[in-house]
């Protein structure tokens, strides 16, 4: 399956980050059982953090590929997690996206899309999961996106 995930992301014009570093006093993730757990993964592209609220000074579609930069980073920690090895990836549970935006904002699911898009272009059936999107006041360091995931690992 690393062939077939990377060489679907190849086809897409994406590849993974490397597995960010944690920023404070936790782990990247945890291993319960063949549950994954990753910390949530704060939106990132090649020039560093993407800030803003969604919905004043970025568009969904904006917040939609700050997104899917969270969800790059969280199959980024799954195949840190799994020793480089993402055969071992089975499906991804739950992903749970907080979006800072204005208290009026309504359009969280439109954002968080951009990461369940994706999790279902890269992995196909696997890639279909339980979801919460969630309006935040605020982020760390303002970025626009944070994404947490549970993932099924052999």
């Amino acid at each position: 399956m690393t062939n077939a995930i990377e060489s679907r992301l190849s086809e897409l014009g994406l590849s993974l980050p490397d597995a960010p570093a944690p920023a404070a006093n936790y782990v990247p993730f945890v291993q319960s059982g063949n549950q994954l757990f990753v910390s949530g993964q704060i939106s990132m592209g090649s020039d560093g953090f993407i800030t803003g609220k969604v919905g004043a000074d970025l568009t969904v579609e904006q917040g939609a590929e700050a997104a899917k930069a969270c969800a790059l980073s969280l199959l980024a920690q799954v195949r840190a997690a799994c020793d480089g090895d993402l055969t071992r990836l089975k499906r991804v549970v739950k992903l749970t996206g907080f979006v800072n935006s204005p208290a009026d904002f309504i359009d969280q699911p439109k954002v968080i899309n951009g990461a369940s898009d994706l999790m279902v272009e890269v992995l196909g059936d696997a890639g279909r999961h339980s979801r919460s999107a969630v309006s935040a006041a605020a982020l760390p360091f303002n970025v626009a996106v944070e994404i947490e995931g549970i993932f099924e690992i052999a």
